[in-house]
């Protein structure tokens, strides 16, 4: 982390901020885990509305690093003084456009939540590579050729893998290898031959 000489002006009106931002709804949803987080565009309004009046102020860089793309924040007060975060890196699923912008807007969302203080996604530590015990009867349909156990097994951790390796939310890599096959249905909706078309995918993506 740089900063300048000195923080006690900025560190005086982040905590005022952080006392009276309120964290915002986690109202965008992760159609593959079933979970919630909070989107680049809800993080950025939760921060603007309240940080000028704490003389507060960002701006967030892209950068890159071989065959990666990282982001830098830089947290700025009316004094003058400065903090700028680490940069962080990831490496996009693939070597286009879209996917190099989906990994920088997730960069983005991540760094800014951490500079400020936001809360952005929910805890889903242990979900990510497997199905919760319990729901078997509700994940898997008595139709002989619905998705598997094993497969939704298979495709959490695949998909868990290859978000964590390449900074994208979970959501977007499942949706993009679905996408792949023309596919626009939910884990549990899957068929067996579906589910193995998109596992087979994801496997040449991890490899």
């Amino acid at each position: 982390m740089k900063k300048s000489e000195s923080i006690t002006e900025i560190a005086k009106a982040l905590s005022a901020f952080q006392g009276e931002v309120k964290q915002p709804m986690k109202d965008k949803d992760n159609p593959f885990f079933k979970s919630k987080y909070v989107p680049l565009e809800n993080v950025v309004e939760a921060i603007t509305e309240i940080s000028a009046k704490h003389g507060l102020s960002f701006i967030q860089s892209p950068t890159n690093s071989e065959d990666k793309v990282g982001v830098t924040t830089l947290l700025m007060h009316s004094s003058g003084e400065w903090i700028e975060s680490e940069p962080i890196y990831a490496k996009p699923a693939k070597t286009d456009a879209q996917a190099t912008g989906s990994v920088i807007t997730y960069l983005k969302r991540y760094s800014l939540a951490a500079v400020f203080g936001i809360t952005s996604d929910e805890d889903d530590d242990g979900n990510a590579a497997s199905e919760p015990k319990g729901k078997k009867d509700e994940t898997t349909a008595p139709n002989e050729n619905t998705i598997s156990a094993a497969q939704i097994k298979a495709l959490g951790a695949k998909v868990g893998n290859i978000a964590k390796a390449t900074g994208q939310d979970q959501a977007a890599v499942y949706a993009s290898a679905c996408k792949h096959f023309s596919i626009n249905k939910a884990t549990k909706d899957l068929t067996k031959a579906e589910a193995s078309k998109v596992i087979d995918y994801l496997a040449k993506l991890e490899g």
